[in-house]
This record gives C-alpha cells, sequence and structure tokens, in this order.
C-alpha cells in the first residue's frame, strides 16, 4: 500500500468558546475546513459542582444543513432534542446528529457526573451535508461504546472502533449523509496499524494526546491534526506512546459554504430562512425536564 504524504499540520489552539476553554485544529486562518469537515472542537473540562448537572454544559440551541456530532472520551453527556430524543452517551460512544432542516438540542454533562469523575472530555466536529439532504427531516444516532463495532491492528496494540462507514473492513452502524469513514483509535506504545482510505476522500486523524510517527513523515504530537495529501491508498503510524486518536476520512462535496453560527448552507438567502424559520418556531421547541 502506497502511503498517503502529510499536507499540512494543524495545532490546536485553545479559543474561548462562551467561558469554556477548547481546542480548535479546524478551522483555522490557513484552512476553511477539510471537505465535508467543516470543524472541530476538543474539549477537555471539569463538570461544575457549584451547579446542577441539569443547568450546565450548552443549553437549547439550534442548528441546520449539517451534521454536529460529539465523541465522548472522557465522562458523558445527556443530549436532548425537539424531536422528543433523550439519551445519554458515556465514554466510547457518540451521539450522531443529521440537523436537516433544522432541529433544537442540548448537550449537558450526565446526573451521575460527578460520581463517574466529574470531567467531559469530547469532541464536536461539524460534518456538512450535501445540498439535496439540507431540508431533510432531521435524525439523531446515539452509539455507546459497546454497542460500536471494533478492529484491532495486526500486533493487538491498536484498537478502532468504527462509528460511520467503512474502515479494516468494519461497517459502522450510523448512517451519514456525506460519504464519510468516522473511528476513534486507542494505540499502546509501539502499536502499529495501516489503514486503507479511498483515493477520492480527504483524511485527517486528530491526536487527543500522546505522540505517533507517521510513515513518510515523521513525529506527531498530542493536540495537532495531520491533513494528508490525497496521493496514496492509505496511511500508516506507529505510536510512541500511549494515544488517542479520532481518523476521519470523506468524500468531498465540492459545493458552496455559507454558514453563520448554527447554520450551515449554499446561499446567503437560504441562511436568512433558516434564522426566519427558527425565530417563527419551525425547528421545534425543546423544553427540557
Amino acid at each position: 500500500m502506497k502511503n498517503r504524504t502529510v499536507s499540512r499540520l494543524l495545532y490546536a489552539h485553545q479559543v474561548d468558546m462562551g467561558g469554556m476553554p477548547i481546542r480548535q485544529p479546524l478551522p483555522t486562518q490557513q484552512v476553511q475546513q477539510i471537505d465535508p469537515f467543516l470543524l472541530l472542537h476538543h474539549a477537555n473540562i471539569k463538570a461544575p459542582s457549584h451547579i446542577e448537572p441539569d443547568d450546565a454544559g450548552v443549553g437549547p440551541h439550534p442548528h441546520r444543513g449539517f451534521s454536529p456530532v460529539t465523541f465522548i472520551f472522557q465522562g458523558g453527556v445527556h443530549h436532548r432534542d425537539s424531536r422528543g430524543n433523550d439519551s445519554v452517551i458515556y465514554a466510547g460512544g457518540a451521539q450522531w446528529m443529521n440537523a436537516g432542516m433544522g432541529i433544537i438540542h442540548s448537550e449537558r454533562p450526565p446526573r451521575d457526573i460527578h460520581e463517574i469523575g466529574g470531567r467531559q472530555e469530547i469532541i464536536q466536529l461539524w460534518i456538512n451535508t450535501p445540498a439535496k439532504n439540507k431540508m431533510d427531516q432531521p435524525a439523531y444516532f446515539p452509539l455507546s461504546a459497546e454497542e460500536a463495532p471494533f478492529v484491532k491492528s495486526e500486533d493487538g496494540k491498536v484498537m478502532a472502533r468504527i462509528f460511520s462507514g467503512d474502515l479494516l473492513g468494519v461497517k459502522g452502524p450510523i448512517p451519514s449523509q456525506a460519504i464519510v469513514n468516522a473511528a476513534t483509535l486507542v494505540a499502546k506504545k509501539e502499536g502499529k496499524i495501516s489503514i486503507p482510505i479511498p483515493a477520492t476522500h480527504n483524511a485527517l486523524i486528530y491526536l487527543l494526546d500522546g505522540k505517533v510517527r507517521v510513515e513518510g513523515f515523521g513525529l506527531v504530537e498530542e493536540l495537532h491534526l495531520v491533513h494528508f495529501k490525497n496521493d496514496g491508498e492509505g496511511i500508516s503510524f506507529e505510536a510512541l506512546e500511549d494515544t488517542r486518536i479520532l481518523l476521519l476520512s470523506g468524500e468531498p462535496l465540492n459545493e458552496p459554504v455559507v454558514s453563520h453560527g448554527p447554520f450551515v448552507m449554499n446561499t446567503q438567502t437560504q441562511i436568512m430562512e433558516a434564522m426566519r424559520d427558527y425565530q417563527m418556531g419551525k425547528m421545534g421547541i425543546l423544553i427540557e425536564e
């Protein structure tokens, strides 16, 4: 297998998100998107002990035109939305939402967050939706760590959980509107893995911690996103220490992107319509019980 070479490394600088410190390797000043991936936020925060979990986290807010996906690495996330979904997913799982024509959701710590260590570590990923699907009915797909299919490297030192798409011969159960492969990897020191990637896909890995040696490139340290060129059949790396990784590949949509806050559409007019529809209550109402 001919390995892809590295296009660039993107460091996850710390930014303030409504008073919450998060790491953001995408977008940056150099890279607006890695089509169809629009945004990647990595948060590792202690749940506040002075307020109830039901009042912490991120309160009700709308989305339209893309899929906000939350991968949970520590703690848990309690998701509620205007379509009546109410679900808690803990470490190792993911919550995948195709926002479609519009949905309102909240993401808060679970009520037992302090019993399970009090820390929430998550990645939120925004995946663009093809223009033809932007006004589809919304859909929500929770997947726990136990439900996620997994595969191990030949040396047994790297485990990949596959959430969507098809990687290493394992199919992920979550249907995505954009054609993507999404997996989380836990690599023990000296673990090696080679992962075939479809030639037409854009591909990246993000290191939550640890260090790896990417074949044909060299050392990559924690809090870096590796954006690969589309010049090979896959990627290979070796963990130099215990490392947790998010691996993504996707078929580029090659469509115009116009975004405003929580809405991602193709034209400015569609953004205005989204704002109007939200104000008129067409994305539903979320009353948290």
